[in-house]
């Protein structure tokens, strides 16, 4: 059905997503005076923004937002309430009732029940009474419409009969099925077994299966590790619950053990299964049978998809996302050795339907004829019903219906209502709803009068389009005389007057009159026509380089009555100001019959060259004028680079010219990249330089056996471009090796060796597969080369072992490389000697004596010159009552020949022997020679110290020191002055237990007395600090113990002394 384009009214569709009143043309708001504005223009604009507010009060049938989802209520849970959801708009807005298995929701006479909203809610629901199909119907007064049937669905999982189960008894060797027997429940379960005792569960294999659809155990083959308690375990997938049946005692009996036999199939899939479109099947299939039976799958005519897995030891097919093409025979075979057996059903998937095509709300004129038409597919195919206000529809007098199609012949008010087509099928239904009006109105002109700005010279249209049904009869005047059409004067089909090369002549008041049956409406165009407006775009070309700015002018004569609005373009796209204001700017002028608009372009790039447009728009016309900017910059990135030859030291390459940006390529620039470069180098070529005319080059001095990547690089007056793409990655072929081993060098090793060493050649320059080193060399003074192969591309080193030459003899060595294409160069012959071998004689006169009771003082000479030089000693040192391999080892640092061991033990005796060592190893060791340390310094400090003050001279004693029987004899005293703040001490020794010591200036002093032994100096006494000053001394004594004495003086002698006992700890020096 075509509507008529004269009457906006007289048919027209909308979505049922989508209420909005008709689109209506606009007219031309009053115009107070000339000159006419930019502003004026937007007239029609508000009032359509004024009239869409209006629509938002549109009245209109109910549209559901939300309708009933099937629901599993938890039968346990702690919400009491269930709630089925169902909401419409709708102005008026609609009132709600519900159905349940078609039979209409009583809230009044059923506590039970509640209306919220939309919402039924539906207090301590039951299976029993609750259970079905509900469905939401919404109405007001534009008609009734129903929603789709949603299923309530109530979960729960009863408990097993507490009866006890009687054992089961089999042979060894036989199959069994343990029952499960499951409890009532709702929706599925799934089933597990447990052993003896929870939680230890049955683990399936190709022995035992659970069927998910029996809830059966199934034990193939009965061995006597499988006698215990079995108990059947049940979970429900909504509310989780599980419940334990009672256990099912498996025993074996005692008459034999069952024989092998052929298998049999105890659990399979239907022979027909129906799944939905998209989920995913399980088909079950296992056997019983000795020996365990295979369990393999086929599908009749056709190949198992590949997105199936065989799951539970290939006792379950899975199918994932099923699809059509996954429907037909599918068949398990299961064999042993004693025979086999199968079993065939057929998979057939089915869809819900789905929509291909809906009806739309429509509005139509009384007396025209509804056609509407909805499809959907779906398998098996759907059928159709029709609906009318929550009714069915059928044929009859001016309605028929066939399938998807609904005809209505001379539609009248009383057709008005709310209608639904149903799409469904065994599975499923799906509804399609609209509204149809029938309208009745007078003509009415929504804007009156309508302003129309035409342009000299050019057509302009007047068009006529009331709101009005039935349609009206429409004509036109001017002044008082009716307009009757000529060659410029046209009235089109939609009723729009057509004035073609309009002319001053023809401004003037235009009425057109509307009327039909119901009444009449006239509406008045008011025409003016004014000169073109012309526009000028300059420059039309220009070129610039990048980095430049320029501006382009855009100038536009127009009538001066009128406003001009202007608008820039790139590439026929709107500019953005404010997004790309960083390179546009624009400039506005405006004079008496002109204005002009300057489009400034700054810091010009690449992107920037293409086609500048400029529109000048009036109430009048649109001109539209274009300038092309071309930018001159780098060259762009060349094409593809293909590798078309390769050599071992060459690559023919060729390439595509990439876009010069109007500045002529003037050279090429070939790069490569290996795994040995530091990024992309550029690489010599063939002609060199290549020129901007040529598309293929030669690289050249490349290596061979390298892996290269290629690109090439343009460059112009302007400067350098981006690289092309790099070519894929291509090895120069095998050569010989061209590039010797360098810093041969050698020596060192042991005796009777030669060591030669070399830095390896880099795999850049191995140039081919089966890569080694040759290593050549010769006694001075011979003839002949002795040539060893390296078969190692990595090494380093080579050692050749002679007994029969002696060390340090000359060679002449050189090494060459090789790899499978031949022979390479030798590097440059050098000279290296043979090893030295390690020191072949002990050192000798060794002697050791002792300095004090922790160190021992050995000396030695080295072995006569000759090979084998030691480079170094390694003393050795062990106790008497120790074992040499546990003593301690001492190197020198180089050639010493003396060494203090030190860290001893006092009063012990010790064995030392001397052996010199070089890189190659170590030589004999000395007969060991002895020593003893001496005995440890006394132990016991002087004390008793006592001093006097005369002039800068200071008199000290103390006690003597008596050594014990394990201590040294005391041999004399050290006496120590240290000044304060001064680097220097003073050290004083004497054999007696006094000393005089001599104060050189004023200051602070410390004393510290300790006794001399052959043993070494031993424990400090406590320390004595003086100070002295203007002459006098004062005196503080810093000891050990707590026993301290003062003494007096004799008077002849006139000093002033302080003596200050603290018990501090003693410093050491």
């Amino acid at each position: 059905m075509k509507p008529d384009s004269s009457s906006v009214l007289n048919s027209r569709s909308r979505p049922r997503q989508h209420h909005s009143g008709g689109l209506v043309t606009p007219d031309w708001p009053a115009f107070s005076s000339h000159p006419l504005s930019a502003l004026s223009l937007l007239g029609s604009q508000e009032d359509y923004r004024s009239e869409g507010k209006a629509n938002e009060s549109e009245e209109f049938g109910p549209v559901f937002t939300q309708e009933p989802e099937d629901v599993i209520f938890p039968l346990d849970s702690d919400e009491k309430k269930v709630a089925m959801h169902c909401e419409a708009r709708g102005n008026p807005p609609p009132t709600y009732s519900w159905y349940i298995n078609r039979t209409e929701v009583d809230a009044d006479g059923d506590y039970r029940y509640s209306f919220i909203d939309g919402n039924l809610i539906i207090t301590n629901g039951s299976e029993t009474h609750d259970y079905g199909k509900y469905q939401c119907k919404a109405e007001n007064s534009f008609g009734t419409v129903l929603s789709r049937e949603a299923l309530l669905q109530f979960a729960y999982l009863g408990a097993f009969s507490t009866k006890t189960r009687g054992g089961v008894s089999v042979r060894e060797g036989q199959g069994v099925v343990l029952m499960c027997t499951p409890p009532a429940h709702s929706p599925e379960i799934i089933y597990s077994w447990v052993f003896n005792e929870f939680p230890s569960f049955v683990a399936e294999d190709s022995r035992r299966f659970i069927s998910q659809d029996t809830g059966n155990l199934y034990i193939s083959k009965v061995q006597p590790h499988d006698v215990g308690s079995y108990i059947c375990l049940v979970k429900n997938t909504v509310t989780n619950a599980r419940v334990l049946s009672p256990p099912t005692p498996l025993t074996l009996k005692t008459d034999g053990v069952m024989g092998e036999y052929e298998p049999k199939i105890e659990v399979h899939f239907p022979t027909s299964v129906l799944a939905a479109k998209g989920v995913t099947v399980r088909l079950e299939c296992f056997a019983l049978g000795n020996p365990v039976p295979t369990i393999t799958w086929r599908k009749i005519n056709g190949n198992i998809p590949k997105k199936a897995r065989l799951r539970k030891s290939q006792a379950v097919l899975e199918i994932p996302n099923i699809q059509l093409e996954d429907s037909g025979t599918y068949e398990c075979k299961a064999e042993n050795p004693r025979g086999g057996t199968a079993f065939k059903g057929h998979l057939q998937v089915y869809t819900l339907p789905q929509w291909v095509r809906m009806i739309n709300d429509t509005q139509m004129d009384s007396g025209e004829k509804l056609q509407w038409e909805c499809k959907a597919m779906g398998r098996p195919r759907p059928t159709y019903r029709w609906l009318r206000n929550g009714l069915p529809l059928t044929s009859q007098g001016r309605v028929e219906t066939l399938n998807g199609e609904l005809t209505i012949h001379k539609v009248q008010q009383a057709d008005s209502g709310m209608y639904q087509c149903v799409a469904e099928n065994k599975y499923g239904a799906i509804y399609s709803n609209a509204e149809l009006k029938i309208l009745a109105s007078a003509p009415v002109f929504v804007h009156n009068p309508v302003r129309v700005i035409a342009t000299l010279g050019k057509d302009v249209s007047l068009e006529c389009k009331p709101r009005a049904s039935p349609k009206p009869r429409i004509t036109w005047r001017r002044g008082d005389r009716r307009i009757q059409q000529n060659k410029r004067i046209m009235l089109l089909r939609n009723n729009t007057l057509r004035i073609v090369n309009s002319s001053r002549a023809d401004e003037g008041n235009y009425v057109c009159r509307a009327e039909n049956q119901l009444g009449s409406a006239e509406m008045t165009a008011i025409l003016w026509v004014k000169e073109a407006m012309r526009v000028e775009l300059s420059p039309s070309r220009v070129e610039v380089t990048v980095g430049e700015s320029v501006v382009l002018s855009c100038k536009a004569t127009h009538d001066t009555s009128l406003d001009v609005a202007f608008q820039w373009f790139f590439n026929q796209k709107p500019i953005n100001f404010q997004q790309d204001g960083g390179h546009f700017e624009y400039i506005q002028t405006v004079r008496a019959r002109s204005s002009t608009v300057d489009l400034m372009i700054r810091s010009i790039l690449l992107k920037h060259a293409g086609k500048y447009g400029c529109r000048a728009q009036t109430s009048a016309d649109s001109v539209f004028a274009e300038a092309e900017l071309l930018v001159r910059g780098p060259p762009g990135p060349p094409g593809v680079v293909i590798v078309e030859e390769i050599t071992d030291t060459t690559a023919t390459l060729s390439w595509t010219r990439g876009l010069d940006n109007h500045s002529p390529i003037s050279t090429y620039n070939l790069q490569a990249r290996s795994p040995f470069s530091l990024g992309w180098q550029t690489v010599k070529t063939d002609p060199d330089p290549v020129t901007g005319d040529m598309e293929s080059a030669m690289a050249v001095e490349l290596n061979p056996w390298v892996e290269y990547e290629f690109r090439v690089v343009a460059s112009n007056a302007i400067g350098t471009g981006d690289p092309s793409a790099p070519s894929r990655g291509v090895r120069t072929k095998e050569a010989v090796p061209s590039v010797a081993p360098a810093n041969v060098s050698g020596g060192n090793g042991r005796r009777h060796e030669l060591v030669i060493s070399w830095e390896p050649v880099s795999e850049e320059f191995q140039n081919g597969e089966g890569f080694g080193y040759i290593v050549a060399f010769r006694a001075n003074g011979s003839r002949g080369w002795k040539e060893k192969m390296v078969t190692s591309a990595d090494s380093t080193t080579y050692k050749y072992r002679d007994e029969t030459f002696p060390p340090l003899t000359p060679f002449e060595v050189k090494v060459g490389v090789y790899n499978n294409k031949g022979d390479g160069p030798f590097s440059k012959v050098v000279v290296i000697h043979s090893a030295e071998g390690e020191p072949r004689e002990a050192p000798s006169d060794v002697k050791a004596y002792s300095i004090s009771s922790t160190e021992i003082r050995i000396t030695w000479k080295p072995p006569n010159p000759g090979p084998g030089k030691p480079r170094g000693y390694e003393v050795s040192l062990w106790k008497d009552s120790e074992q040499e391999e546990s003593g301690k080892k001492q190197r020198t640092l180089k050639n010493e020949t003396s060494m203090v061991l030190t860290g001893l033990e006092g009063n012990s005796m010790y064995h030392i022997t001397v052996k010199g060592f070089n890189s190659i190893g170590q030589g004999p060791a000395t007969a060991a020679v002895t020593a003893r340390t001496r005995k440890a310094p006394p132990a016991q400090p002087p004390s008793s110290l006592m001093w006097i003050q005369e002039g800068n001279n200071v008199t000290l004693s103390w006690d003597p020191v008596k050594a014990k029987d394990n201590e040294s004899d005391v041999i004399g005293y050290m006496v120590l002055l240290k000044q304060e703040g001064r680097g220097h001490n003073q050290v004083t020794r004497t054999i007696n237990p006094s000393t005089i010591l001599s104060l050189p200036e004023g200051g602070t002093y410390t004393i510290e007395v300790r006794a001399l032994s052959e043993g070494g100096e031993g424990a400090v006494s406590s320390q004595v600090r003086l100070v002295t000053s203007s002459g006098k001394l004062e005196a503080s004594v810093r000891a050990k113990s707590s026993q301290c004495s003062v003494h007096c003086l004799p008077q002849s002698l006139t000093w002033t002394a302080l003596l200050l006992v603290l018990l501090v700890p003693s410093a050491s020096w």
